[in-house]
């Protein structure tokens, strides 16, 4: 994302300075004033000295023939206007904006055919940031007298911040020439102006050109040297950009927006920003595109749990962001919070229909929340969209997978291949959709191939060691399983199917190394000591065997009465919802004497005798019930 410093001020007013005017108590019958001045020198006008300029103008416009227009005006409309005009620049000179711009206003209602009253009303609509309504009474002025170049460059400038760069470059054009023509040249404000319409045209050259003349004008101004970067990074020229922006640092190291450009130009040329960013969030901790950036450049880090506040932030102060919902729908995503995810791809995806990264991702939400028949739809318009996306037909191929559509999965993976035939995943992928549906004769090279492109990846070999298990190939099972666990050791299942490859070739010390890591990483389970016994048993070892039998059984004797426990409470929860009380305390008792440390029968236990009105027999079941819960999770 990327975020252009705005304008010092939303409006400069260009007028002609060097006049000496005054409005004499009385006026006369021939127009608005009588007038002493004297030379024609361009500026542009700060807000604190509008009145003393402003009547300067109105001198200027006199001058330039305005008076004849007056002259159709009744004498009581000509004071009027005159005096509404004083007033109205007196208002300026208070910063009273609503009241000048009333009393101008009076002054064009008056006067419709001159041009002071309608280029007055123009600047104040301008700085009232109502610039359409702005443009309206300028282009009136203009009309009313076309050789103002003044006039002209304000009309310029007000396009420009409207958004119409256009309409702006042919009036920068004219005011740029009738101000050379007088041997001046645009104020700095009034080229960096007209430097961001001509990059708004993608007329660059042109507008670094603009850009170099207002920093050369005024090389010490940081804002401009800002300015100055945001025309080279909207071209995507980020080296020059930083090498402003850094410069806009260095004039005014208290610019939260200079060090924020400067964040995103070093982010974009792949060279970590964030201190920048930390240093313009520290300056502005309120401002939400400055969070935003932080949050995107710590997020492309890793580091989204520090990512997800300032994300929040910025969303917070600016709800209607399309792009800051989507970073923050990613952070939350990549941080197992999916649901929270959902809501704003969603957003996103109505925001923008098109976006297909938007749609990828809200498709992969989907099937995580085991919505794959929601999810297939979105991901389908992100492949029409977007045919060479291999991870949108890769995630489309995985929600048919879920939908049980193998042949569509394959098909979709297979296109896939084509456009990236070297992509490890995606063979992987096409292997296991084979082996879903037993083709493990077309299963196997994918997944040999998918392990040849990537030697690092412990998946592949993995399910072919357990492919080559289930079809006798026991040598090549253990092979295959000995290449995964050294890659990924972690792995309970992975060591119990190599100890019963290992047992089928007879090699029993391997077998029974390999079933202790299976058990040491799967204490629950029963079956790594069923098989473990079979091994020590080979080996003469009957009493070690004899023990590994008991384990199993007791394992399995905790998993049935588990099992009971849960269908026991399950059947109290649907009793204590239909309100007999009785039923459900017996069943949630019954679930306790299967298995005493079952959770869920206390807490349930608990409810049926609140309600009850048994508060003391509740009680000590809910103290019960965190007690089981802190042994089994102590932090």
């Amino acid at each position: 994302m990327w975020v252009r410093l705005p304008p010092r001020a939303p409006f400069f007013f260009v007028i002609k300075r060097g006049f000496e005017a005054f409005l004499l108590p009385q006026l006369n019958t021939t127009g608005w004033a009588r007038i002493v001045c004297s030379g024609t020198a361009l500026f542009t006008c700060p807000a604190k000295s509008l009145c003393t300029f402003a009547l300067g103008f109105l001198a200027a416009l006199l001058l330039s023939g305005m008076v004849t227009a007056a002259r159709q005006q009744q004498p009581g409309d000509v004071q009027k206007a005159g005096d509404d005009y004083r007033a109205g620049v007196a208002a300026l000179s208070a910063s009273n904006l609503d009241q000048a711009l009333k009393d101008f206003q009076e002054v064009v209602r008056l006067t419709p055919s001159a041009e002071p009253g309608h280029l007055m009303v123009g600047f104040v609509l301008a700085r009232l940031g109502r610039t359409k309504e702005a443009i309206v009474e300028l282009e009136k002025a203009i009309a009313l007298n076309p050789s103002d170049g003044d006039a002209q460059l304000n009309l310029a400038l007000a396009y420009e911040l409207n958004g119409a760069a256009a309409k702006a470059v042919p009036n920068f054009e004219k005011a740029e020439a009738a101000t050379r023509a007088q041997g001046h040249s645009l104020p700095p404000s009034s080229l960096i102006s007209y430097s961001r319409a001509l990059a708004a045209l993608r007329q660059w050259s042109a507008a670094i050109g603009k850009a170099q003349e207002a920093v050369t004008a005024d090389p010490q101004n940081a804002e401009l040297r800002d300015e100055f970067g945001s025309i080279y990074a909207r071209e995507g020229d980020w080296a020059d950009a930083r090498e402003q922006f850094a410069e806009a640092v260095r004039l005014n190291p208290n610019s939260a927006m200079a060090h924020l450009h400067l964040g995103a130009a070093l982010e974009a040329q792949q060279v970590s920003g964030i201190e920048e960013l930390q240093v313009a969030y520290k300056l502005a901790p309120r401002n939400s595109a400055i969070a935003a950036e932080l949050g995107k450049a710590l997020a492309l880090q890793g580091r989204d749990d520090q990512a997800i506040p300032l994300l929040q932030h910025a969303l917070e102060a600016a709800p209607a962001s399309v792009p800051v919902s989507y970073q923050l729908a990613l952070a939350y995503q990549r941080t197992g919070k999916v649901q929270d995810a959902m809501v704003l791809l969603r957003k996103v995806v109505a925001a923008e229909p098109k976006n297909t990264g938007a749609l990828t991702n809200l498709g992969l939400a989907l099937c995580q929340t085991q919505k794959p028949k929601e999810a297939v739809p979105y991901l389908q318009r992100a492949v029409t969209l977007e045919p060479k996306n291999t991870t949108a037909r890769e995630d489309l191929a995985a929600a048919y997978v879920q939908l049980g559509q193998f042949d569509d999965a394959v098909a979709e993976l297979r296109s896939a291949l084509k456009l990236a035939p070297k992509d490890a995943r995606l063979h992987y992928n096409l292997g296991i959709a084979f082996k879903m549906q037993d083709e493990i004769t077309e299963a196997v090279p994918e997944l040999q191939q998918a392990e040849r492109l990537d030697p690092s990846a412990p998946e592949a070999p993995y399910a072919l060691g357990m492919i080559f298990t289930q079809t006798g190939r026991n040598e090549e099972a253990a092979q295959e399983l000995n290449a995964s666990l050294k890659l990924r050791s972690e792995n309970g299942e992975g060591w119990a199917t190599l100890g019963i490859a290992y047992n089928s070739l007879g090699k029993l010390p391997e077998a029974a190394a390999a079933l202790r890591q299976a058990i040491q990483q799967l204490p629950d389970q029963a079956d790594p000591h069923l098989t473990l016994a079979t091994v020590l048993a080979q080996q003469g070892q009957q009493q070690e065997a004899l023990a590994e039998r008991k384990k199993a059984a007791d394992l399995m004797r905790a998993h049935m009465n588990l099992q009971r426990a849960q269908v026991a409470t399950n059947t109290g929860q649907s009793l204590l919802k239909s309100g007999s009380l009785p039923e459900a305390i017996v069943q949630f008792k019954d679930a306790l004497s299967y298995d005493p440390n079952y959770v869920d029968a206390h807490i349930g236990l608990a409810d049926a005798l609140e309600r009850q009105g048994d508060k003391l027999d509740a009680a000590a079941e809910r103290q019960k019930a965190n007690d089981l819960k802190k042994l089994a999770d102590p932090q």
